[in-house]
């Protein structure tokens, strides 16, 4: 970048003061994977036992 291009120590400072203002930010609980893991194998088992049913029904099983 050139020089020109540059932001003045005023610009600089605001753009500081808008972004640790904390507007923007929100407050997140932590990413909890093995609860993720236990829903995805809840539904997979639910969707199975839901095709294994139509499958015995159907005649295929």
């Amino acid at each position: 970048m050139d020089e020109q291009n540059r932001l003045s120590e005023e610009d600089l400072e605001r753009v500081r003061s808008v972004t640790s203002s904390g507007y923007n930010s929100t407050e997140r609980k932590p990413f909890r994977g093995l609860v993720l893991l236990a829903v995805l194998w809840v539904v997979i088992a639910i969707l199975g036992g839901v095709s294994w049913l139509i499958g015995k029904n159907a005649g295929y099983l």
